[in-house]
């Protein structure tokens, strides 16, 4: 598996999941159901519903405080766009072009850095997210 089309199809699944539940949503949709209008034209309509139904389902996730959802479908739709490489590599160019078109509207993301010392018998723990401990 070429390592470029697997970084390509990672970053369009983080992007697309990203961007939909902002105003560009609908950019987001036209850009990628075009993409597979071109690649797969049977399948373009029904990529366009699921693109309509992971948007009512981030939206639903976000209103729960659900945090998960987003990467889990961010997974759905790298694997998407993935095997539409594979079987399409010629689209390659057209979704790095959809990708910077659509960068000027995707939302910061704030990056975290996290430092830490420690010395002799000291244990530092550090998580970007979750930590469970049990008892040993």
């Amino acid at each position: 598996m070429d390592p470029e089309m697997v970084a390509l199809a990672g970053t369009a699944g983080t992007t697309l999941v990203t961007m939909l539940t902002t105003e560009a949503w609908q950019s987001v949709r036209e850009g990628f159901a075009s993409l597979w209008h071109r690649a797969q034209p049977d399948r373009a309509d029904a990529i366009s519903a699921e693109l309509e139904a992971t948007r009512s389902d981030l939206l639903t996730a976000q209103a729960n405080g659900d945090l998960d959802s987003r990467e889990e479908l961010g997974a759905e739709w790298q694997g998407r766009v993935r095997r539409l490489l594979v079987a399409h590599p010629e689209e390659m160019e057209a979704l790095r072009t959809l990708l910077n078109e659509l960068a000027p509207h995707t939302p910061e993301v704030p990056s975290v850095t996290q430092h830490a010392t420690a010395s002799g018998q000291a244990r530092v723990y550090q998580a970007g997210r979750d930590q469970n401990f049990g008892q040993r």
